[in-house]
């Protein structure tokens, strides 16, 4: 059985300072991995793991190995891995089959390497782990005593997998964890998607008409900076409550159709497929651009944006120009792959540090406790509250606790107005 495959190892030290530098910025994280290190709570279990191979990624890992696992990993996205992190994981032990530029036909036999391992729980993000495993390894099935899940377009798989009764082991959807939406999904991809944008265009994002598809935890974050940096914002949705709220937030809102015209940036934050379409590229201004912060490239559709296309060509490292039949240039950002991964460096170290240790308590968690039953399960109230107060310790920032006075009034119901 092969044991890895990566780009170089002499990365390796490289990668290493990269872990260095994240682990300084994820305190949460660090303690739960110094506790792991004396309990060993994951002693002779087998982790499979699909996720981004990034610094923050890397610190995971360590926790894990740290817990006396065996963890074979691979990347979650053809272009979001970090070269010189998985040659340092390699390093340390792990098992890792990633490297950057991956053809999609690359990426699943990667995939397929992780479960060659048979892991016992799994870590996925986008559920194509669970999908191969579902699809490919059926019989192997039964071994699984549980896994978790990163983001919402894998919740999303894995919920219509469990309506149609296809799934057949229990995964904790740790994205819909408050320490992790609330935060990673807003501040993280908010933050981070900017950084992609800029760093593979360089252009002024003052006083340009940006449109942000989608109006979730995302989609808000995105807004919410590009607005910061002197964006003039525009929302497209298809849920009336999200769209009143965008409203309320001071963002103008109106369908695709209409934004198609007048927008010089578009980004996609859905989770759907074909969220830009051929009606609405050839209606976009010579120069618009267009980036997808959703997990698959399925948002803006690239091979229908070649079909519409006399020319292509690459400006720059994440930057495609494409000439269109009406004579007008658009310009794709990293394949339509998730722009804040494959342009720049995905979230930032401190906001990943609550995402991962949601990972790292809920594989305890699973580790722990007898076989849960095969569906989407929520993250523990006790294990997201306990993140929350780590994080707010390391921030140095106390809080209020209630008095007996106040508990028992909260837990009465005869007291009203006096």
């Amino acid at each position: 059985m092969q044991k890895s495959k990566i780009k170089d190892i002499d990365l390796a030290p490289s990668g290493d300072l990269q872990l260095e530098w994240a682990s300084k910025h994820m305190p949460v994280l660090n303690q739960v991995k110094e506790r792991f290190m004396k309990e060993k709570p994951l002693k002779n279990v087998t982790l499979g793991a699909c996720l981004h191979v990034t610094k923050e990624t890397g610190i995971l890992v360590e926790t894990f190995l740290a817990a006396g696992a065996k963890v074979a990993l691979c990347g979650s996205n053809p272009l979001s891995t970090q070269d010189d992190v998985a040659a340092a994981l390699v390093r340390k032990g792990a098992n890792v089959f990633a490297w950057r530029g991956q053809t999609t036909e690359e990426y699943y036999w990667c995939v397929d390497r992780v479960l060659d391992f048979d892991p016992g729980i799994t870590l996925d993000d986008g559920a194509d782990l669970v999908g191969t495993f579902h699809n490919k390894r059926k019989l192997a099935l039964p071994i699984i005593k549980g896994g978790t899940e990163e983001t919402t377009t894998g919740v999303q798989r894995l919920r219509a997998m469990e309506k149609n009764g296809a799934l057949k082991y229990p995964i904790i959807a740790v994205n819909d964890a408050y320490t992790k939406y609330l935060f990673d999904n807003r501040y993280g991809t908010g933050q981070s998607t900017l950084d992609g944008i800029l760093r593979a265009t360089n252009i002024l994002i003052a006083g340009k008409n940006f449109v942000v598809c989608g109006y979730g935890w995302c989609g808000k974050g995105i807004a919410m900076r590009a607005q910061g940096m002197g964006a003039n914002v525009i929302v497209t949705e298809i849920s009336p409550l999200r769209a009143l709220e965008a409203v309320m937030n001071g963002f103008r809102v109106m369908p695709i159709s209409e934004a198609a015209a007048i927008g010089d940036i578009f980004v996609t934050a859905t989770g759907d497929t074909s969220v830009i379409r051929e009606e609405h590229m050839v209606k976009m201004k010579d120069g618009a651009i267009l980036a997808n912060s959703g997990h698959f490239n399925v948002e803006v559709n690239p091979k229908r944006l070649e079909q519409l296309s006399t020319k292509k060509r690459t400006i720059r490292p994440n930057l495609e120009e494409y000439l269109l039949k009406n004579g007008r240039n658009l310009y794709l950002l990293a394949e339509g792959r998730l722009v804040n991964l494959s342009a720049a460096e995905g979230h930032p170290s401190e906001v990943m540090d609550m995402s991962f240790a949601n990972q790292a308590l809920c594989v305890e968690h699973i580790a722990k406790n007898d076989r849960l039953p095969p569906k989407v399960h929520t993250v523990p109230k006790e294990i997201d509250e306990q993140i929350a107060k780590l994080k707010l310790d390391s921030m140095h920032v106390r809080i209020d606790r209630l008095t007996k006075e106040q508990r028992k009034y909260l837990s009465a119901w005869e007291l009203g107005t006096t």
